[in-house]
């Protein structure tokens, strides 16, 4: 029992301290949209690389080792600039695999 009760707690931790925040974002329209995103999302300490897809209303946030950006933060952050967020999610996929699989699909 102390076994999977330490294992979820692992996972549980693991998920809050993810590498890669990835936002479903509408809204972005031109590349002057990706560079004003990318703009305020590096503002954040906690920020250590931004990518942004128009063509797949993507934002994904690579966040410094032990850091994390509140989902609140980045929902703010992207409405005040007039975008909708319309779903976030923490995964370990590096933004180099997300580069790739962006380029894959065009």
């Amino acid at each position: 029992m102390k076994k999977i009760i330490f294992c979820a707690l692992a996972l549980l931790i693991g998920a809050a301290n993810a590498a890669t925040i990835e936002m479903k974002v509408y809204g972005l329209v031109c590349g002057f949209c990706a560079q004003g995103i990318e703009k305020t999302l590096r503002k954040n300490p906690a920020t250590a690389d931004v990518v942004v897809s128009l063509e797949h209303k993507l934002v994904a946030i690579a966040t410094r080792d032990g850091q994390d950006i509140p989902d609140t933060e980045l929902t703010q952050a992207l409405t005040d600039a007039g975008y909708d967020v319309k779903g976030i999610t923490r995964t370990q996929r590096s933004l180099d695999d997300i580069r790739a699989e962006l380029k894959r699909a065009k």
